[in-house]
């Protein structure tokens, strides 16, 4: 009886371990946005440590590269906010999404002269 409950731990730890390990965000993502009838390419460089994620944004029309704020793991769900300046303006669109092996595939919200305006967003792990 010890034995089978010994093995019935061993095969859940090493369970957890497996989906832990799949859920790592660590990488490079790229993408491609439409806003305003212009098709633009995005890059999100991430690091995850444990259930901490921090990161960078590259896009936008001066492709620079923006940190990403009040970002989140947990599992394979994630979440980020990334705010830019044009104009004297800031714009922030908050990012959520499902991790699953190379590819992650959520919502993009954003919110400009008072409307609010959402589409999904589908990034692959660079290679």
């Amino acid at each position: 009886m010890k034995r089978l409950m010994a093995v019935a731990m061993a095969v859940a730890v090493l369970g957890f371990v497996s989906v832990a390990a799949a859920a790592d965000a660590t990488g490079t993502w790229k993408w491609t946005s439409t806003f305003n009838n212009q098709t633009r390419e995005a890059t999100l460089k991430l690091k995850q440590e444990g259930d901490k994620l921090s990161g960078a944004y590259v896009g936008g029309q001066s492709n620079t590269e923006t940190p990403i704020t009040d970002a989140k793991i947990e599992g394979d769900k994630l979440s980020f906010k990334v705010t830019r300046e044009r104009d004297g303006q800031k714009f922030t669109t908050a990012y959520s999404g499902t991790l699953k092996e190379d590819t992650i595939t959520g919502t993009q919200e954003r919110e400009r002269d008072g409307q609010k305006n959402s589409s999904e967003w589908v990034a692959k792990r660079q290679k």
